[in-house]
């Protein structure tokens, strides 16, 4: 508003600014206070800023102490942390205790081969990674999905390279409704936005609504999610012929990513492989 003031004074009425001098003043005053307008803006929010970080400091993700930055984990539970890293199982993403060569598969890896190509995680489901995947999937922690996205982005980065499309796991409408947002689907989401992927969260539903995985046995997983996921007709365009990228919050047994790729795999995709937040490592 301003500046359109001053200009139009500046430009329209010199005349009345020669005869008066204390308009022409006025403009002058006009001016240099829009030349610090700027200045003020950007002063007055940082010390917006300022004051929310006193009221709201930032706290670890994953035991709510106070932390330096948003998003970050404090020291204690950074040590808690165990993230996964190569050498590791090509198949499976599983650590190695020392490097045993490229593309070397762990033993469940030959003995049952799972249906994608290949699964990464970003770290072991145990201590801080447990509760924080808790907190964004019971307790509406959905500010922490972008966090947890940068970190599977940091272990799955040639799967990302690799791929055209990501699909969360998608939650049966019945359980969608009482949690009111698919985990999943929010890490996924950033994911995307990230990499510049495209994104296609309903090229997957979930037909029936099937028991909580949790305390159940590996077979019985297996029976609780099979055939239990389906590609709508008008769908098979974001699947076929293109690499998809299933990602999911934790892989236990593997149990629902690999009845989901069953399904993706009816449509002839390039490749299929999946991205979770954190895994269940046997010896942790």
């Amino acid at each position: 508003m301003f500046g359109l003031t001053g200009d139009f004074i500046g430009q329209f009425c010199q005349p009345l600014r020669l005869q008066y001098p204390r308009l022409d003043a006025i403009v002058q005053c006009m001016t240099l206070f829009e030349s610090h307008y700027g200045s003020l803006k950007s002063g007055i929010g940082r010390v917006a800023a300022f004051g929310a970080r006193i009221a709201f400091p930032p706290v670890c993700v994953g035991c709510r102490r106070i932390v330096a930055e948003p998003g970050t984990l404090c020291p204690q539970c950074w040590l808690d942390l165990r993230h996964l890293e190569r050498p590791w199982c090509a198949v499976f993403g599983t650590p190695f205790s020392h490097d045993m060569g490229t593309g070397f598969l762990s033993a469940a890896a030959i003995a049952d081969p799972p249906p994608f190509d290949r699964a990464r995680a970003a770290v072991a489901y145990d201590g801080v990674a447990r509760r924080i995947v808790q907190n964004l999937k019971y307790r509406d922690r959905t500010d922490l999905a972008p966090w947890m996205a940068g970190w599977m982005m940091r272990a799955g980065k040639s799967l990302i390279a690799d791929a055209d499309v990501i699909v969360p796991v998608p939650l049966h409408r019945h359980r969608f409704f009482s949690r009111r947002f698919n985990q999943s689907a929010e890490l996924a989401r950033v994911i995307a936005r990230k990499s510049g992927l495209a994104f296609a969260p309903e090229a997957v539903v979930r037909i029936r609504p099937t028991r909580r995985q949790v305390g159940l046995a590996a077979r019985e997983r297996e029976e609780n999610v099979r055939g239990a996921f389906r590609i709508p007709e008008e769908r098979d365009i974001d699947l076929r012929g293109r690499r998809v990228l299933i990602v999911d919050d934790v892989y236990t047994t593997g149990a629902t990513v690999s009845s989901m790729t069953r399904a993706v795999l009816k449509h002839k995709p390039a490749g299929v492989d999946i991205l979770t937040f954190a895994r269940v490592i046997a010896d942790t």
